[in-house]
């Protein structure tokens, strides 16, 4: 077992040292078994299940307040659940897939061997600070790598604690390691296996290129301006909730986060009553209300009040939906959700993710414009659109491009075990969840065994005349 005495004082030289462990590991069990892998699995979620009130509390001190159910939720529900489903489906997802070698090379064999990919790097976010650090970790794990986290270090509480939790595991298997920019930094220059990056895709192009020096595969989870559309048939009412729903879920702190919605020009007014009624419903107050979190720090929270002042600069309206007009003056760093009216392509709200309880709302008089709208910014996380009718959906699903789509709610498709969960283009590159993140954590070996009777001598040289015949049968 790890312990704080046999930790190196430099970040830099313990990551160095943890790698080289874990490298040394992997060679003499490069493929361990089933049984192996399912045991780590079980400790897993034990150590993490008798610790669940303390990650929680941490959680809440690092947002300096935090939703207990948001955080049960999303942190720890979700990342048991998919502990188990790796844990329920990993022995078939070892099983060598069977391939057709064709006529030509008959009767041999063809199979692809999912191996082990060796030391997995994972870099963690803040916002869900430990299902989104621990749970591709657990999939690596599934898949047979050893794992090693670099947890944000804008939740330190949370982090410490992780890393204490998880001493229950050898270095050599499962670590943290914790520290500032720089100690990300030279997490992503390490010649890992393969490295999963979830943030900002300002960060994400950082950490691709410093794992270039060594080639290593990258995982990127960034985020985007996810839209959401509503169609003109759809329930306003039933609409708003849910975008409000999902909008103020972590205080809108959500990488899939509804980031704007595109709502038909001549419902828009009652569109935003319709947020306000939904908001009155979910939180009929928000200062002092422990259901409605806070913003992680006090630079964030600046920054989300500089997207409202340049909107406002612009020539935004700002609608404010606090069901009671609270004063959020001694709220600490909780915030006050708004509506921004009259968005433009040169306000800040509308050009970067907002990740915060601000929502603009874009008019469109017609399907065929809000799609255009869509495809001409750049490739989201996520899509949500609120339409009833199939073939409608349809068209959306052809004609838009973004990593996941959610029909008529927002946010559910990460919660779907069997569902592959990645951005495309500006929002990320690869997937994980499920067997896709099994398959993301694996070497897709193809195997190719050749019989004792081997045709394919027939098509050796010398050519001739028959080698011609064949070809022409080929």
């Amino acid at each position: 077992m790890s312990s704080a005495a046999e930790s190196a004082p430099d970040p830099k030289q313990r990551l160095q040292q943890i790698y080289e462990r874990q490298r040394a590991a992997f060679a003499h069990n490069p493929y361990p078994s089933a049984d192996e892998r399912r045991t780590w699995l079980e400790r897993l979620e034990r150590a993490l299940t008798a610790r669940h009130d303390d990650l929680v509390q941490a959680i809440s001190e690092d947002f300096g307040g935090r939703s207990r159910y948001e955080s049960m939720i999303a942190d720890l529900v979700l990342l048991n659940r998919g502990i188990r489903y790796n844990r329920k489906h990993l022995r078939k997802w070892m099983q060598p897939e069977s391939r057709s070698a064709g006529l030509v090379f008959a009767p041999s064999r063809a199979k692809v061997v999912y191996q082990p990919k060796g030391v997995v790097g994972v870099i963690a976010p803040w916002n869900y600070p430990v299902q989104l650090a621990v749970l591709p970790a657990a999939t690596a794990l599934a898949a047979g790598n050893r794992v090693m986290i670099k947890p944000s270090e804008l939740t330190p509480r949370t982090s410490a604690l992780l890393a204490e939790i998880l001493s229950v595991f050898d270095d050599d298997l499962l670590a943290v390691v914790q520290g500032g920019p720089d100690v990300s930094a030279a997490f992503a220059r390490l010649p890992l296996d393969h490295l999963l990056f979830t943030g900002s895709t300002h960060v994400g192009r950082l950490v691709m290129q410093a794992a270039t020096e060594h080639l290593t595969p990258v995982t990127l989870e960034l985020g985007g301006k996810s839209p959401a559309i509503i169609h003109p048939d759809y329930d306003l009412h039933k609409a708003a909730t849910k975008v409000v729903q999902n909008k103020l879920f972590n205080a809108g702190q959500t990488c899939i986060a509804p980031d704007y919605v595109l709502v038909p020009a001549d419902k828009r007014d009652r569109f935003v009553e319709a947020m306000r009624s939904a908001t009155a419903t979910l939180y009929p107050s928000l200062v002092r209300n422990d259901d409605y979190s806070a913003i992680v720090n006090d630079r964030h929270r600046a920054r989300l009040q500089g997207y409202l002042d340049d909107a406002r600069e612009r020539g935004a309206t700002l609608v404010p939906i606090s069901p009671t007009g609270e004063s959020f003056e001694d709220a600490g760093r909780k915030m006050e959700p708004v509506l921004v009216l009259d968005p433009s392509e040169k306000m800040r709200v509308m050009q970067e993710e907002i990740f915060g309880p601000i929502l603009p709302l874009v008019p469109y008089t017609s399907l065929e414009q809000a799609i255009g709208y869509v495809n001409d910014h750049p490739r989201p996380l996520a899509l949500y659109y609120f339409d009833d009718d199939g073939d409608r959906v349809q068209q959306i699903l052809e004609r838009t491009h973004s990593g996941d789509v959610s029909v008529n709610t927002c946010l559910l498709h990460f919660a779907i075990d069997d569902l592959p969960f990645g951005g495309i283009g500006p929002s990320g590159m690869g997937a994980y969840h499920g067997v896709e993140g099994f398959r993301t954590f694996s070497h897709a070996k193809s195997v190719f065994t050749q019989s004792r009777i081997d045709t394919t001598g027939l098509l050796a040289p010398p050519y001739g005349s028959t080698t011609d015949q064949l070809l022409k049968v080929l």
